[in-house]
């Protein structure tokens, strides 16, 4: 389960940044999460509600998930699709010369403090 890890990291960055702020606490953690980054939903919230009872700035943290949806782009004929619902191979001209544009990154959109 890579997800405790990815709690772990992403906690420590706003524990981090909430203490340079010299803020008395985090509220609200808003995190953009690709479909196709491996992180499974369930298993990533039970993590961060377990995880953020041990934190000093964050133990009341409301946490919003987005999915970001997984698109791929095809260098053969220049489109994009929907990675999950297809794959590496381009569904409309059937290459494999493809790459992921979105979809796979963990990224802190927002954090909201008092």
């Amino acid at each position: 389960m890579h997800e405790l890890g990815i709690v772990v990291h992403v906690i420590n960055q706003v524990e981090e940044l909430a203490k340079k702020q010299n803020v008395q606490k985090v509220v609200e953690l808003t995190l953009e999460i690709g479909e196709v980054s491996g992180v499974v939903k369930e298993y990533f919230v039970d993590a961060f509600n377990w995880a953020i009872k041990k934190t000093e700035y964050m133990k009341e943290c409301k946490l919003n998930y987005i999915t970001i949806q997984g698109i791929t782009y095809c260098e053969s004929c220049g489109k994009t699709y929907s990675t999950t619902q297809y794959g590496k191979e381009c569904p409309f001209c059937h290459s494999s010369k493809t790459y992921l544009v979105t979809g796979r990154d963990v990224m802190i959109k927002n954090v909201k403090v008092i």
